[in-house]
């Protein structure tokens, strides 16, 4: 099998795929059904390459997604059903998920919502860290809604199909805490790695207008409207666009307490506030 494995890595790396050999070694564990620690050992000892190994590889080598080839994403402690039709969470995510997480940890039954929620990666993760939360979760596009309602069933996470920026009219007031990791890439903007360009459904993506804004703006008045006076809001970005963030959270007159966040490597990940003075928060308050 160590034979057939360098020779995918191989094939792998002169595809440009970032991180070949483990690749190469969670498609041929996921075939076994085995961990990864335990296909390192069956390849010491000469087993055989796993059916339909070349095949996945293959695939691979053409920049479809991991996640897809194995069905599967893991995202902090939880493992997620991921597929065609929803985006694949990212590892920086975590950090703005552990936001949530350490403010959660502070309040008794916190009441939680996840403005496009997409695979469900981060209610999922906050349902199952925070013992006593009640979760809620809101997506509109059908096809990631299928995947989240699978995910998200397990942990008991109220699942509803929505607009990010008409989200629980029904429910204004009522939260402690809103997250949201909405789709931000500004507009003619191109995804650099093939898997994000070619995989991730576009909906997921592009957040409107040239600098990709418009849904992030919707999201901060949907988390100004729902939440609690003192309610924390916590809300995914680029890195080039903290500075923007901060100014129409500062400029809606909402919050108070902005505050930007670095995730693991350093760059500015994602964007807090505090529920302040009672406003006007519907869509005609948007910051343009």
């Amino acid at each position: 099998m160590e034979d057939a494995l360098r020779s995918a890595e191989q094939r792998l790396r002169e595809a440009g795929v970032p991180s070949p050999r483990v690749d190469v070694e969670l498609l041929a564990a996921h075939l076994l059904g085995v961990s990864r620690g335990r296909l390192q050992a069956l390849a010491l000892t000469g087993a055989d390459v796993p059916e339909g190994f070349e095949a996945l590889i293959e695939e691979r080598a053409e920049r479809v997604p991991l996640q897809h080839l194995t069905g599967k994403a893991f995202f902090r402690g939880v493992e997620l059903s991921v597929g065609p039709g929803v985006f694949v969470p990212r590892p920086e995510t975590e950090s703005v998920a552990q936001l949530v997480i350490d403010r959660a940890l502070g309040l008794e039954r916190p009441r939680i919502v996840d403005l496009g929620t997409g695979s469900g990666a981060i209610a999922a993760a906050v349902a199952d860290e925070v013992p006593g939360a009640e979760v809620h979760a809101v997506e509109l596009s059908e096809l990631a809604l299928a995947w989240a309602a699978r995910n998200l069933e397990p942990f008991g996470v109220h699942l509803t199909r929505g607009d990010l920026a008409a989200a629980l009219p029904e429910q204004d007031g009522s939260f402690d805490i809103v997250v949201s990791n909405p789709p931000y890439i500004p507009e003619g903007a191109v995804p650099v790695d093939p898997e994000v360009a070619a995989h991730d459904p576009d909906v997921a993506l592009y957040g409107g207008g040239l600098d990709g804004l418009e849904l992030p703006r919707a999201a901060a008045v949907t988390a100004a409207r729902l939440l609690k006076p003192g309610g924390y809001f916590v809300m995914e970005h680029a890195e080039t666009q903290a500075a923007a963030v901060a100014a129409f959270l500062e400029d809606l007159g909402a919050w108070g307490a902005v505050t930007t966040h670095q995730d693991l490597t350093g760059r500015d990940r994602a964007t807090s506030a505090v529920r302040g003075i009672e406003q006007d928060t519907t869509t005609d308050a948007v910051p343009r």
